[in-house]
Parts: structure tokens; C-alpha cells; sequence
């Protein structure tokens, strides 16, 4: 246990100041988010989800972000999952993006609502055809007996469809979170980092706010 609580790391790399972000949180992170692409970051659009049960118990698994706007940012999911579950009853949801080679995060706070049957249709028909197959293979979350069910899964849907298009799933599609807070976290030294918080107000207004750390 002392070895754990003696790993440390002193961010210097760079600051954040409310005197130089953009006013609109979504131009700020575009920002952010083309300097982390451009330092070559693995996986750079993986993000932590966490949602909430109907009996108030979290959970938080990674998805990847697949596209964002003004409006929010949107991923996709089987929509039977412990996840699909969790936000069909309760929508609050939060969102992390932890870029440690640019010693950063992002914090987004929102609601998570389905996308159209169009968008996820077109996303959907965009994914590798072994992707396509994996999500009409995978009840995702359920219990299964082995692999070799997924496996057998697989063989069923593949011969299913051998001689039509794999279209997608009704279970299966994207959803958007649209953001009522979102904070840009800069690491700096000895743990005194760099938060600014946006925060909506009256529906469409974003006020900005410095945090302590």
C-alpha cells in the first residue's frame, strides 16, 4: 500500500486561464480536442460513461465518442444493455475524457437522449462488417454460459445474412448527450490545477466559472 500512495506525477506541461478560453464550451473543446488528435493520443476518443440505475446505484464503463456539435456528443450501444437500461429510466449521465499526455480532462455532465433511426442507420452501415455482425451476435450485458455461445452467435448471424445486407438491429443505436455542465481540467503543479466550469443557465446561456482544484 505505501508503494501505491507514493506514485506521483507533477504536471507542468501547460495552464489553462478563464481569461483565454473560448465563451462556448463546444469551441473550446473542439479546441482541446484537435490538439489531443494531433498529438497522436491512442484511442484519443475513448471516454468514460457513467450512468445510474433506478435505485440510484452508478456504473461507468469506456465508450468511444463517435461525433459531436453543438448539440452534444454522440456514442452508440446495444440499447438492452446495463447502460441502454440504466439511461432508459434515467437519463443524467456523465462523461470523461483523461488525455494524461496533454495532462488534461474534460468533465461533461448531461442527458442522454436516442439519436434518429436515420443517423444510427448510416453509422451503423459505415462499421466493419465483423462489427456489424457483433452487434446482432452480443445480447451485451446478459449473462452467457462461454465463449463459444458468442462464437455460435456469430456462425448463426453470418449465415443469416450471407446473401442480404446486415442492417441494423432495432436494439442497437446511438445516443447524444447534451450537456448542462462541462468542465476543462489542466494539470499544473503541486495539485494546485487549472478547472474551468461552464455551466448552462436558463436553457441556453453558459456561464463560466474558475473551480479550485
Amino acid at each position: 500500500m505505501s508503494n501505491i500512495a507514493s506514485i506521483r506525477k507533477e504536471y507542468l506541461s501547460a495552464s489553462l486561464s478563464e481569461n483565454e478560453v473560448d465563451k462556448n464550451p463546444f469551441i473550446q473543446f473542439d479546441q482541446w480536442w484537435q490538439q489531443a488528435v494531433d498529438s497522436k493520443i491512442d484511442e484519443v476518443n475513448a471516454m468514460t460513461l457513467s450512468t445510474v440505475s433506478t435505485v440510484g446505484k452508478p456504473s461507468a464503463r469506456i465508450v468511444l465518442l463517435k461525433g459531436y456539435d453543438k448539440n452534444g456528443f454522440v456514442f452508440f450501444t446495444n440499447y438492452k444493455s446495463k447502460k441502454g437500461i440504466d439511461i432508459e429510466t434515467n437519463p443524467n449521465v456523465s462523461l470523461i475524457f483523461f488525455w494524461k499526455e496533454l495532462e488534461r480532462q474534460v468533465r461533461i455532465e448531461g442527458v442522454a437522449e436516442k439519436i434518429s433511426a436515420n443517423e444510427s442507420d448510416e453509422y451503423f452501415n459505415s462499421r466493419p462488417i465483423s462489427s456489424r455482425i457483433g452487434a446482432w451476435a452480443s445480447p451485451q450485458s446478459t449473462k452467457i454460459d462461454s465463449r463459444e455461445f458468442l462464437e455460435n452467435n456469430v456462425v448463426k448471424v453470418e449465415t443469416q445474412f450471407a446473401h442480404n445486407e446486415i442492417y441494423r438491429p432495432a436494439f442497437w443505436g446511438g445516443y447524444i448527450v447534451k450537456p448542462s455542465m462541462i468542465e476543462f481540467w489542466q494539470g499544473r503543479p503541486s495539485r494546485l490545477h487549472d478547472r474551468i466550469s461552464y455551466n448552462l443557465v436558463e436553457g441556453s446561456e453558459w456561464e463560466l466559472s474558475r473551480l479550485a482544484p
